[in-house]
């Protein structure tokens, strides 16, 4: 949609650039705005040309509001959160299947992994993460592969939210023109650099996975467990009770599903504004309001667990996407933000753990996040029939999609792909350089025979205008260059007396059409033999000396 109105404003600054440029008088805006359109279409060849060959370089070559970036994904984590990205409904990236699209369950796109916490705030790991390095690729994959494509919006973190698990593969893994991509041993896909323009990527992943070694660095597994000092003291008693109560030889398995049931049967409500909390949030959260969004019950979870001895962490992304459209995709928003849990299990590794799915099941299972509720125009719609407000929203989409696909996301690759198609083996910037010289030494050859061809056009007055000055002259009246018809018609009168009554009122009717109120118009056909009868008439109306007077004219 901005792309049309963009072309309509091009339109009419290049109409008002022609009214500009057009002869004096009062020339219609349907003639100038068709000159502007034709002008238009002449440059729509070079246009296409430049578009396709011109060389991109990232990430300068990019739309200028893909450098603010939209999601509201960090590194870092606060009570609160997630929920503030949830209220924004734009879209953080749309995905595409080969084959059948999985259940909503299964769609975890990870993003960072958050293993830090002060009582307050969320972090990446730390120092600790060194010792982790050695077993990074200690990951079993299970099952087959699932393969997709993934168009993401601009972020404004180093990073890839991408399908959960997708590893590190030289067959599978991902590929992002322009950027460096690295694995982290949680599974998260860094960039070297801020990803502040639309990107698009071919991978695979599995959505069935082990990950994690049978044996672990001591400093990771400290760093899942620490905690602050005198923080959370309600909660921590609490979860020494439930530890007592179960027993010291149960596994994290059964700590975490007695946790996800006591989410589940303890009154709790998952809501997007769950309002202020005090100086202790968890504490009263887990023991008092018992009303929260994602992040607050993935927080609770994993501190209890650590509180149970447990290593533990959270990880942010997005979980779930919209039925697929038309063209095969799935639109994930940021309202689809999520943030779940990971625990550690001796012999088995990092094991999912999401305890909104215990408290809202349709938020997983159905990919039905909570939704802010809606402004003035779109609630009124939705009231008056929400259908047609969905489906509205969805074909811009669409077509907004279709857009970024076909014309923003042309990238070198393409361009090679296309200079291939051509006959060159092994494209590179040069080739580009000359098929773009190619090309503009034969539009610049086209415009000189064009301007050769041309040579002889002129306005359609001032051709007009010469006419009647030699026509004029043959009669002998002196007509000047800079007369307008009004002042030949006097001239006409002057000269030639009763007998120039008939072309001193031709050219009477013509100034009317060159200085009406309708705007410039050329006279019909008809005006201009009418003229040419009347002058040739007028030498036998003529008295005698000014018959003599005429034929010196005429011959001279």
């Amino acid at each position: 949609m901005p792309c049309l109105w963009l072309l309509v404003a091009v339109w009419g600054l290049l109409t008002a650039l022609v009214l500009a440029h057009m002869p004096v008088g009062r020339p219609p805006l349907w003639l100038a705005a068709g000159i502007a359109l034709r002008l238009s279409a002449l440059g729509l060849p070079v246009m296409l040309a430049l578009f396709m060959l011109f060389p991109r370089f990232g990430p300068l070559w990019g739309m200028p509001q893909d450098a603010l970036g939209r999601t509201g994904l960090s590194g870092t984590l606060r009570m609160g959160g997630v929920a503030a990205i949830a209220n924004d409904d734009s879209i953080a990236f749309r995905i595409r299947f080969e084959g059948p699209t999985p259940p909503a369950e299964a769609l975890y796109f990870r993003g960072p992994v958050l293993s830090v916490f002060d009582g307050i705030e969320w972090r990446r790991a730390g120092a600790a993460f060194a010792g982790e390095a050695k077993v990074r690729n200690d990951l079993r994959l299970l099952g087959p592969p699932l393969r997709y494509e993934m168009t993401l919006e601009p972020i404004r973190l180093p990073m890839l939210p991408l399908l959960e698990v997708t590893p590190d593969r030289q067959d599978t893994g991902p590929q992002v023109e322009g950027f460096a991509l690295s694995l982290r041993p949680d599974l998260e896909w860094l960039t070297d650099r801020l990803v502040t323009e639309r990107v698009k990527l071919v991978a695979s992943a599995w959505l069935r996975f082990e990950h994690g070694p049978r044996q672990i660095d001591e400093r990771v597994l400290r760093e899942a467990l620490g905690l602050p000092a005198g923080r959370h003291p309600r909660l921590r008693q609490w979860a020494t009770d439930l530890r007592a109560r179960l027993g010291t030889r149960v596994d994290g398995r059964v700590l975490a599903t007695e946790l996800m049931r006591h989410i589940r049967d303890g009154g709790y409500t998952y809501t997007l504004a769950p309002g202020e909390y005090g100086g202790d949030a968890l504490d009263e959260f887990w023991l008092d309001r018992k009303e929260g969004f994602c992040e607050h019950f993935s927080a609770g979870f994993v501190v209890a667990m650590r509180m149970m001895g447990v290593p533990a962490r959270i990880v942010t992304g997005y979980q779930g996407a919209e039925p697929r459209d038309r063209d095969g995709w799935h639109v994930v928003r940021q309202s689809h933000a999520h943030a779940w849990a990971e625990y550690w299990l001796a012999g088995v590794g990092w094991v999912r753990a999401d305890p909104t799915a215990a408290v809202a099941p349709e938020r997983v299972r159905a990919s039905r996040p909570l939704l802010p509720q809606p402004g003035l125009v779109a609630g009124a719609l939705n009231s008056m029939n929400p259908e047609m407000a969905l489906q509205i929203k969805r074909m811009l989409e669409l077509l907004d999609n279709r857009w970024n696909q076909w014309v923003l996301n042309y990238s070198r690759q393409q361009q090679f792909d296309l200079l291939r198609s051509l006959g060159i083996r092994q494209p590179e910037w040069g080739d580009l350089g000359l098929a773009i010289a190619g090309l503009l030494t034969l539009a610049a050859s086209a415009g000189a025979a064009w301007a050769w061809w041309d040579r002889r056009r002129q306005d359609p007055w001032a051709r007009l205008h010469g006419r009647l000055l030699q026509a004029l002259r043959r009669v002998g009246v002196p007509a000047q260059p800079h007369w307008p018809p009004l002042t030949m018609a006097q001239e006409v009168r002057q000269r030639l007396g009763p007998a120039g009554a008939p072309l001193a009122t031709l050219l009477v009717d013509l100034d009317r059409l060159r200085h009406g109120q309708g705007g410039a118009r050329m006279p019909p056909a008809a005006w201009w033999v009418g003229f040419k009868q009347a002058a040739a008439a007028l030498p036998r109306q003529l008295p005698p000396g000014q018959q003599r007077r005429w034929r010196t004219a005429t011959v001279a």
